[in-house]
């Protein structure tokens, strides 16, 4: 009996001197958090989806405060957000062109010829590793695995006729799609600008001619006839100078192959 007294006495020692140490520690070692900080990371949209540069929402509110990140680097929250962010960091927000993405392919199902039938896996980076990268005779086009699809948080993207399409109302320019793509298809551009080159093909035009029929051929059409300067044709495919372009929609008209699409 002594001996369950004295155990019971151990255990309670111990329990007591373990509490106050954590205490002690707790009080004494704490690593003091930025109200701002917290402020910050609930005004945040939440999504994790590291758009921002960051691993999630809370260490791009550490990175705000610490200096080190903009108010207005959060691209899913875009202009309310930075702008209560701003006012928690006593901060003016610079105004930033809202941006989308865009999948630079039109060579869909009924476009662009195949070299092969393809039955296995549906997913981009293993169809890169395949003979030719995929059954497509484009080795630069779309192979439609859908891997932008799976890495989209917001339902923005979808495999249409064989190729990614944005829907720009739902994407928030996180810029996932554009990291995971192994063909470098998708980029951000400004939600503003109308015309966009669908294509991004540098064979010259009488081998892309034989393989997809809405492939750029880099004729200098678009590019001759730009009254702003805003078009050039680079290793064999054009692409538009957002920063030039007025959105006037000469360049689509000339385009003999219609690969510069209005969008929107």
């Amino acid at each position: 009996m002594s001996g369950i007294i004295i155990a019971t006495v151990c255990v309670t020692v111990v329990g007591l001197f373990v509490g106050l140490f954590i205490g002690f520690a707790g009080k004494n070692f704490a690593v003091e958090i930025d109200e701002r900080e917290e402020k910050i990371a609930a005004a945040l949209p939440g999504a994790n989806c590291g758009g921002c540069g960051q691993a999630g929402c809370s260490a791009m509110a550490h990175e705000i405060v610490e200096g080190r990140a903009p108010v207005n680097g959060c691209p899913v929250g875009g202009e309310s957000v930075a702008e209560v962010i701003a006012e928690i960091m006593g901060q003016k927000v610079e105004k930033s062109e809202p941006q989308t993405a865009f999948v630079k392919c039109s060579g869909t199902c009924d476009k662009a010829k195949n070299k092969y039938e393809y039955t296995g896996q549906q997913d981009c980076k293993f169809l890169s590793m395949t003979p030719g990268k995929g059954p497509k005779d484009c080795s630069y086009g779309c192979m439609g695995g859908g891997t932008c699809v799976r890495v989209c948080q917001f339902d923005a993207i979808h495999i249409i006729n064989g190729v990614a399409v944005v829907d720009p109302d739902k994407c928030k320019a996180c810029g996932k799609c554009v990291e995971n793509c192994p063909q470098k298809l998708i980029e951000l551009k400004p939600k503003k600008s109308k015309y966009q080159v669908a294509c991004s093909n540098k064979d010259k035009g009488p081998v892309v001619m034989k393989i997809c029929t809405t492939g750029c051929i880099g004729c200098g059409m678009c590019e001759r006839n730009c009254p702003k300067d805003a078009v050039h044709v680079e290793n064999f495919v054009a692409h538009i100078d957002y920063d030039k372009c007025v959105g006037c929609g000469i360049c689509a008209g000339k385009c003999p192959k219609k690969v510069i699409q209005k969008l929107g």
